[in-house]
């Protein structure tokens, strides 16, 4: 197998002339397109494999609820990004009202200062103030913007756009006809890992009804995860429970996409990125799916037959960060009762996050800040980015001033740990859990 490096691994370039996709080069690797919640996923995601990260500023994008990036936060990982020759794009996706144009183009000025290589955007204002404000950053057209055809794909490259993300309701077969009538200079951006949005394009109206925040301007408070029941009209307080079968009443709550299995026909679809959901997510998720699909996409690029062997390797290591079983989404026809999870609405947890090694203090000890609790004497597995998977057992833990430790029960605390061997910056430690984590 060919060695690449984990921290700045090349990137294809784009093909760059103005004929029909008919001439799209499918030779050229898809970009694999992780999310950052913050400053150290962002990291991660660029150390374990990413070609590119998608975050979003403390205003404008569809996910308030997460972390989000501060100012500063986002010039220093758009430096690191840069620094490993990957990109970073900044998401403004929201479904503007009057009171947020001004406040959008203050935004996209500060941005032009920090230089993202793209924004995300679903909405045409909003898109008039980018192509004023940052001529010189890309314009990435959300999936928020129903993309589902050829003739929306044309539309936004007339006006300047660099890329269209598809909508998750496209098929396979859809996507390669629209390749096959847009310029090869426009880019098709597709999710092909994570969470389902029940509503159409994510355009979800529910969580606003329910409780006043609007999903489209990034305040969702995820009601199609929440258990439901059925009243009748002249019996008030009479609660019939919804039930598909006898498992349970989670009627909206779908599996998870997942298309490890399935990158070549990724790849044939004309696809030029290949994009991972999960903005809110850990860095051990992000760790997890980004070395599993870099390696996968890698393999089938040296080999057909090396990705073909190496399909039970990639489906055990996407199991290994929280999950909702799998579905292969709209990719081959429309989903049926399957792609549902009706019974509870758990992620599958099997590993839990411990931390990311930082350093290493004049006594030989690894540097830490402690994610969830680990004791002297436990046996953990190290994550590395070249693909290797590591069991080691912990010999002793220090705290930052050499007092001994048996754990480490505090979360976020610094520490220093013995694990017998020798490590590197940004291996990851996990520990294998066999849970399941509440959602609600």
């Amino acid at each position: 197998m060919k060695e690449y490096n984990p921290v700045c691994p090349g990137q294809a370039s784009c093909n760059n002339n103005d004929t029909l996709g008919r001439a799209y080069d499918r030779k050229k690797k898809p970009e694999l397109l992780l999310p950052a919640s913050n400053l150290e996923v962002l990291k991660t995601a660029v150390i374990y494999g990413a070609d590119a990260v998608y975050i979003g500023g403390e205003m404008y994008g569809l996910r308030a609820k997460a972390k989000n990036f501060s100012f500063e936060d986002m010039r220093e990982g758009i430096e690191f990004a840069h620094s490993c020759n990957k990109k970073v794009y900044v998401t403004a996706n929201i479904t503007a009202h009057n009171e947020d144009l001004a406040g959008v183009s203050r935004y996209f000025n500060e941005l032009k200062e920090i230089g993202p290589d793209a924004v995300i955007i679903s909405d045409p204002g909003v898109f008039d103030i980018a192509k004023e404000a940052v001529p010189e950053i890309d314009i990435h057209i959300s999936t928020q913007a129903n993309n589902v055809n050829y003739g929306t794909y044309r539309f936004w490259h007339r006006m300047g756009a660099k890329r269209v993300v598809s909508a998750r309701e496209l098929s396979l077969d859809e996507i390669k006809g629209i390749r096959e009538r847009i310029p090869n200079d426009l880019e098709i951006e597709t999710f092909v890992h994570g969470a389902m949005c029940i509503a159409y394009s994510g355009r979800c109206l529910l969580s606003n009804y329910f409780t006043g925040r609007d999903a489209n301007r990034g305040a969702c408070t995820h009601p199609c995860r929440w258990k439901y029941y059925l009243t009748e009209e002249t019996r008030p307080g009479e609660y019939l429970p919804v039930e598909e079968n006898e498992r349970g009443t989670y009627i909206f709550n779908s599996k998870d996409l997942c298309m490890i299995e399935y990158i070549p026909e990724l790849i044939n679809a004309g696809i030029n990125s290949f994009k991972v959901e999960g903005r809110m997510k850990t860095a051990l998720y992000v760790a997890s799916v980004a070395r599993t699909y870099r390696r996968a996409i890698d393999d089938f690029y040296e080999s057909p037959l090396l990705y073909n062997k190496n399909i039970p390797y990639y489906k055990e290591e996407i199991s290994k960060c929280t999950y909702r079983q799998f579905t292969t989404g709209f990719f081959f026809g429309k989903p049926n009762e399957e792609a549902q999870i009706y019974d509870n609405n758990t992620y599958i947890k099997e590993y839990a996050y411990l931390g990311i090694i930082s350093g290493q203090n004049k006594a030989g000890f690894y540097e830490l800040e402690q994610r969830n609790k680990f004791s002297v004497g436990e046996e953990i597995e190290v994550m590395k980015p070249d693909g290797r998977n590591l069991l080691v057992t912990i010999r002793r833990i220090t705290d930052e001033d050499g007092n001994e430790m048996d754990s480490c029960p505090h979360p976020k605390q610094k520490i220093f740990a013995d694990f017998g061997i020798e490590l590197e910056a940004n291996d990851l430690l996990r520990r294998k859990e066999n849970m399941q984590e509440n959602i609600h």
